[in-house]
């Protein structure tokens, strides 16, 4: 006599496939991850470089310390050599077309606003202000503008 067959157990489930491993399910993600990884380590890199030769240049010239040395002295023979004197380079200064005098005005307006908006800090500041502001009235109002054509765009400030 066997047991009822309503009292039987359930068959065991299908076994599952393996699961796949972490780094075979996000294949896609690590080559991202490497060059993310590189780009910061390599901005890392010059900034700590760039800080460096910034910080040496800043550094003054200081002579050697002389102490006791002995030092060798080799006779070298000297070769003059005949530079021509070349004429120093010059940069022509350019000049700029003039500025119309409706734009002037304009530009005028515009900084007056710009001076209407700040808020001073103390009394001096705010009497600045105000001159500044009564001069572009001044040339806003005027019937004829000064000239503001001419800019030396050169980078030799000799002039």
């Amino acid at each position: 006599m066997g047991t009822p067959p309503s009292s039987k157990a359930p068959p065991p489930p299908p076994p599952q496939p393996p699961r796949e491993s972490f780094a075979r399910r996000y294949k896609f993600v690590w080559p991202l991850l490497l060059t993310v990884n590189i780009a910061v380590g390599a901005y890392l890199f010059m900034r700590t470089k760039k800080k460096d030769t910034d910080t040496q240049e800043e550094v003054p010239n200081v002579p050697p310390r002389r102490g006791p040395t002995t030092v060798a002295t080799v006779a070298v023979p000297v070769t003059e050599k005949t530079i021509s004197p070349s004429p120093p380079i010059i940069e022509p200064e350019m000049l700029r077309d003039p500025i119309p005098e409706n734009q002037q005005r304009e530009l005028f307006k515009w900084l007056l606003e710009e001076k209407r908006k700040v808020k001073p800090k103390d009394s001096e500041e705010k009497k600045r202000i105000d001159e500044e502001k009564a001069i572009l009235k001044q040339f806003i109002q005027a019937k004829s503008i000064p000239s503001l054509w001419y800019v030396n765009i050169s980078s030799n400030p000799q002039h």
